[in-house]
């Protein structure tokens, strides 16, 4: 594994981790009449410290797409994945709670789980898959299970609503992440002439307003506890699925790998879920008061 990658990575799940929780913080307080509607950016936008979370988020954005350009997808996901050790730092600061056994075993997981996954698969590169149906087969499943957990969500906005708008939201973005890397290896091969008359540049766009409208929604009707989790495991798995399913990246599928990766997998998750269930994470939930009464006077 190459080192650069690894800090590419590891440096954009840190902005990531940190950004989502300065979005949350702000997005609770949104109306919600703004739900799963783009008028919702349009009043986060009035506060700098969305503004600020929006910016961090940008930034992991930017560091993750060069991680991509240089290691494989099956490789960046699962370290992108740490983004919530960050955000219960940050959380941790905010609120005074204690790691606690829960914390360290979520920790535990999560970092064992990565190493896991990436020493027994040892991801590496290989012939992407040519055929457009392949691609379509596979972005399609994942953008018509996004569509349906939203149109779920719409009818069950304040019980399960924000759980299925994260996974939503996270196979988005793992989608967003294959093309992202489709992106850029197509500006190395034939510069920006071959980016702009390409669909994936436009698709990453539309994937990633979509996405952020969904995550907006989750943090503005649920506590962190509730969102994170469930956006920060499913982008890495529709990410590794779009790795291996036509991007051409390869693991190992020896009997003895496989089952060390699915553990790995596994523990991801559940460490993923201990994290972001445990008290330091913010417990508000949404109030119906408008985000410009929270602006700085």
């Amino acid at each position: 594994m190459s080192v650069l990658v690894l800090i590419l990575a590891v440096s954009a799940a840190c902005c990531l981790g940190f950004g989502f929780v300065l979005q949350q913080n702000v997005a609770e307080k949104a109306p919600l009449s703004d739900f799963l509607s783009p008028r919702l950016l349009l009043d986060l936008m009035r506060v700098p410290r969305w503004l600020g979370g929006i910016a961090l988020m940008v930034a992991g954005l930017v560091l993750g797409a060069i991680a991509l350009g240089k290691g494989e997808i099956s490789l960046v996901e699962p370290l992108l994945a740490t983004n919530l050790l960050f955000a219960l730092a940050l959380s941790r600061h905010q609120t005074r709670q204690p790691l606690g056994r829960q914390g360290w075993a979520g920790l535990m997981l999560l970092a064992g789980g990565v190493t896991a996954f990436i020493l027994a698969g040892e991801p590496r590169g290989g012939h992407a898959i040519t055929d457009p149906l392949r691609h379509w087969l596979i972005i399609g499943a994942m953008i018509g299970v996004a569509l349906l957990l939203t149109t779920w969500a719409k009818r069950s906005r304040m019980s399960a609503g924000p759980l299925l708008l994260a996974v939503a939201a996270g196979l988005l973005y793992g989608v967003q992440d294959a093309l992202t890397r489709v992106t850029g290896q197509r500006f190395s091969e034939g510069g920006l002439a071959e980016v702009l008359t390409s669909w994936q540049p436009y698709t990453v766009l539309v994937l990633g307003v979509t996405g952020l409208v969904l995550v907006q929604s989750a943090f503005e009707t649920a506590p962190l506890r509730m969102s994170l989790p469930a956006l920060t495991a499913a982008q890495p798995l529709a990410g590794i699925l779009c790795g291996v399913g036509f991007l051409g990246d390869r693991l190992r599928t020896d009997t003895g790998a496989l089952a060390w990766e699915a553990a790995g997998l596994a523990a991801i998750v559940v460490g993923i879920v201990l994290l972001g269930l445990h008290p330091a994470m913010p417990s508000g939930t949404g109030k119906p008061e408008r985000v410009r009464d929270l602006q700085p006077r």
